[in-house]
């Protein structure tokens, strides 16, 4: 098939899945407009804030999106073309939508209690534990701490000119010398973006809900400050360590996570998407006019063997490689955690969740169709799985480069400029995810002392305590960087929580009495997958003898089992019709 087709399908198929698929699963939940939301009948002006439609897309997209849907395809396309684009296309709707759609309804309809607090009335205690215990170690362990080491080096990131397709000094980036090699100072536009970004989002906070201006200006007024972001970062690129970025965004995400969200984190998720949306928009517009050109896929459509000996067998390592543009156990943890808080209305349910996994699902659509227009398989290897031992792999790079390239042949734009725009669309969402993270972590510590203490004191349902608690524990264990190692196991324990996230939510309708097989069957596939890759990495590294992923690797598994158990005793029940109500 041609470009043209590999992108028409997906899109075809996500307009009717959300035209058809979508309002039957709101059918089945009981979606009731006139039903109040939290954000309505709580509304405490820091957390439950009703928050107009557009403004929560936005910061739901860019918190559940960002690096992941990039990264995850670059690295699969490895196992082919084919089996990726599938993957994506499917699992994006009948796993990945109805995942986050479901669980951002339940979570609204349970007065926007997160889903680990959902799994206390449906899985009993022995479920919340098990629910709230892994997600504070995913959230703390895997994606705060790694995220803030992620931030801090992609904010100080130097990328070599030839790389980059520039030839000799002809740049119009600010660059540094080293070892005979010129660099573009790449993380320094990313930096002063953030920091223009940031000090601008109050304003346009203050703006929306002070002012009321129109969704049109607001629109307006969010690209022209990206755009100007990034041409004060070209002229200005902002020089700082690593470290003192640690210490200035644990500062940031402190007083982010405790202050309102119509401040701080609403209007920068707004402004910071609109890079998102001009990103895809370019994306789509050049590989149209490519595919118009008669451009073709270069990568081949199945390349199994070698996908295999570099991840493993194409199932299930690819469905754990590639999370973010199919399914993601993360998104509950938006879904149920800040966005159920700020629904106006609760038909915004069925609007944001699945659409926005749509959405996701044609940016990851969209990688892949550059990568296969935009690099052959040589040099594809070469920068994403690189033979030399002593070369890292560099995924950013190898979706920069085959963007650069699919700018340029559908757009006529520069091959460097369309580079450097790549690797800005990945650097600059990865603190959208990072104070999205901190902000859910101190929910759950809330979560967690109410139900370990009767009688809380005002110490611990302080929110400033709760954020200062996250803050401090991100801090230590990135800048220790004890827990770097457990990364190769991110995709696994993802995974398994978006399974214990639909069982859930299967659970939660057979409480209700109503059909539940459509969240069902996708939380099975999930935990099979998950427990056979699991089971793969375990042997995996108990031939490397890496200790510390082989007890990480185990209690994954002993976690699986807990889910396996209790989701059987959950509907054994109710075929007794011994169902709690």
């Amino acid at each position: 098939m041609s470009v043209l087709a590999f992108l028409a399908i997906p899109i075809v198929a996500f307009i009717l899945a959300s035209k058809l698929y979508a309002r039957y699963i709101a059918r089945v939940l009981g979606e009731d407009a006139n039903h109040p939301t939290p954000a309505v009948t709580i509304n405490d002006g820091r957390d439950y804030v009703p928050t107009k439609r557009y403004i929560v897309f936005a910061h739901h997209f860019s918190a559940i999106a960002g690096a992941g849907p990039i990264i995850g395809p670059t690295m699969a396309v490895l196992y082919g073309f084919l089996p990726a684009w599938l993957w994506v296309v499917v699992g994006g709707i009948f796993i990945g939508a109805v995942h986050d759609f479901t669980t951002m309804f339940v979570c609204l309809r349970e007065k926007g209690k997160s889903i680990a607090e959902v799994a206390r009335i449906t899985l009993g205690k022995t479920g919340f534990n098990l629910m709230i215990s892994f997600t504070i170690m995913m959230l703390l362990l895997l994606i705060c701490s790694s995220f803030l080491s992620a931030t801090a080096i992609s904010l100080t990131s130097l990328w070599p000119l030839s790389k980059l397709g520039i030839e000799g000094t002809d740049t119009i980036l600010k660059t540094v010398t080293s070892d005979g090699v010129v660099y573009g100072r790449i993380g320094g536009i990313a930096s002063t973006s953030v920091i223009v970004i940031t000090l601008c989002a109050p304003f346009l906070g203050w703006l929306i809900y002070r002012k009321g201006i129109k969704a049109i200006h607001a629109y307006l007024l969010a690209s022209a400050i990206c755009i100007v972001s990034i041409l004060l970062g070209i002229a200005y690129p902002v020089s700082l360590q690593p470290f003192h970025w640690m210490i200035i965004i644990s500062i940031y995400v402190l007083i982010a996570s405790g202050t309102p969200v119509w401040v701080i984190l609403q209007p920068r998720d707004f402004i910071n998407v609109q890079i998102l949306y001009g990103g895809m928009v370019l994306l789509v517009v050049s590989l149209l006019s490519a595919g118009l050109r008669g451009t073709t896929i270069s990568l081949p459509e199945f390349n199994l063997a070698e996908g295999a000996h570099s991840l493993g067998l194409v199932w299930p390592m690819m469905f754990i490689t590639i999370a973010c543009g199919a399914i993601s156990g993360f998104h509950s943890l938006v879904a149920g955690g800040t966005t159920c808080k700020q629904l106006s209305v609760e038909t915004d349910a069925r609007k944001i969740g699945f659409h926005s996994m749509l959405l996701e699902s044609l940016l990851a659509v969209c990688v892949l169709l550059a990568l296969g227009v935009g690099l052959s398989l040589a040099d594809y290897r070469s920068i994403v799985w690189p033979s030399d031992p002593s070369a890292k792999s560099n995924p950013i790079l190898g979706f920069s480069l085959a963007a650069g390239h699919l700018f340029n042949r559908g757009l006529g734009i520069p091959i460097s400029l369309g580079t450097v725009f790549g690797i800005l669309l990945v650097e600059g969402f990865v603190i959208t995810t990072l104070d999205a993270a901190v902000r859910l972590n101190r929910y759950l510590f809330e979560e967690l002392w109410a139900i370990l203490f009767d009688n809380r004191n005002r110490l611990l349902a302080n929110y400033w305590f709760n954020s200062f608690l996250t803050v401090c524990c991100m801090f230590i264990l990135a800048y220790s960087n004890a827990f770097s190692v457990l990364w190769p196991v991110f995709g696994a324990a993802n995974q398994l929580l978006a399974a214990l996230a639909l069982f859930t939510v299967s659970s939660w309708l057979v409480i209700k009495g109503r059909k539940y097989v459509f969240a069902l069957y996708p939380a099975l596939f999930m935990l099979v997958t998950t427990i056979t890759a699991v089971v793969f990495l375990l042997l995996d590294h108990v031939r490397k003898d890496n200790y510390i992923l082989i007890v990480v690797d185990l209690l994954l598994f002993l976690l699986s089992i807990g889910v396996v158990i209790l989701a059987g005793r959950m509907f054994f029940k109710q075929r007794k019709g011994n169902v709690p109500a």
